[in-house]
């Protein structure tokens, strides 16, 4: 019980798994006892990634309680994003990129938060801050986050911060990272193989937006007709979540990883509001999101404005 665990989201993205493994390397060479962990199934994207740079996906925990008494958060820090059983351990760091919500310690902590598309981007940081050597695998983990997490540098999300971390990362891992860069996204975008159950868990967080209890829900495609071809059965089983979960709104996206535009598949009590949120009229749950690709910086915020009032 004295392994502090590392770990990202619920339903984990590259980010999520790559930068758990990246950081508890990092405290390893620091002179610490942390194991990386996962919380859910490794994505098509992902395990290109790992497979690309020879890494085995971290073990799948379920409740984190259960294996230690203190954890490190990557990539999240809302509870309701996090491991079964975190109110139960002591959260003794969190590297992040996204919004705070939902959370607090009993105990001070190490809380690192930048407004960065991703948080390679931020261990890239930190690397040189304990004067760490970053190895070629290592690096390729974290190029693999940053293309993720920015869609081959082109989302809104992007900083200058992330294409310059990109760069240097891309160097020490000796890849170009435009040709990986877009066979890896293409191998993520590949559907072809998921169930509409998978599409749905692949990339979703829970959010609460007021009074609003929602789910968002994120897939890319390079033809998104791959998933509306299956919209009435989608839709089905949107409400089916809906019901189950009690939420309010399931709010689905299909990303065009080639054009940088999605579709929104929605469902709920709260469908129509979401969409007049974007300006847009809900026909057959369903409408366009054109030049949106990020759920933190493009969707997020807007609910939270429309949903929470």
């Amino acid at each position: 019980m004295s392994k502090v665990l590392v770990f990202g989201h619920k339903n984990p993205d590259t980010d999520s798994i790559t930068s758990a493994i990246v950081y508890a390397y990092l405290k390893e060479q620091l002179g610490a006892e942390v194991e990386a962990v996962r919380l859910g199934e490794v994505n098509n994207e992902t395990k290109y990634a790992l497979e690309k740079f020879g890494f085995e996906a971290p073990r799948l925990v379920s409740n984190v309680a259960e294996e230690a008494k203190e954890v490190i958060l990557v990539d999240h820090n809302e509870r309701q994003q996090s491991a079964d059983g975190i109110e139960n351990v002591k959260i003794s760091e969190v590297i992040d990129h996204h919004r705070i919500a939902n959370f607090e310690t009993a105990d001070p902590l190490y809380y690192r938060a930048e407004p960065v598309g991703c948080t390679a981007t931020i261990l890239n940081k930190i690397f040189k801050e304990k004067n760490v050597e970053i190895p070629s695998n290592i690096a390729g983990l974290m190029l693999s986050a940053i293309i993720s997490d920015t869609l081959l540098f082109k989302s809104p999300t992007c900083t200058d911060e992330d294409v310059q971390a990109g760069k240097e990362l891309a160097e020490i891992a000796g890849v170009n990272a435009e040709e990986y860069g877009l066979a890896m996204l293409k191998a993520g975008a590949d559907l072809s193989d998921k169930s509409l159950e998978d599409l749905l868990s692949l990339d979703a967080k829970e959010f609460t937006f007021g009074t609003v209890k929602s789910v968002v829900a994120q897939v890319n495609a390079v033809d998104v007709n791959d998933v509306l071809s299956r919209k009435e059965e989608l839709v089905s089983l949107l409400n089916q979540k809906v019901e189950e979960k009690g939420l309010n709104l399931f709010f689905f996206f299909v990303t065009d990883i080639l054009n940088n535009d999605s579709v929104a598949i929605v469902a709920g009590s709260s469908a129509e509001d979401a969409a007049k949120a974007f300006g847009k009229e809900l026909v057959e749950h369903q409408f366009d999101l054109p030049g949106v690709v990020s759920r933190k910086k493009q969707v997020v915020p807007v609910l939270t404005d429309a949903l929470s009032e």
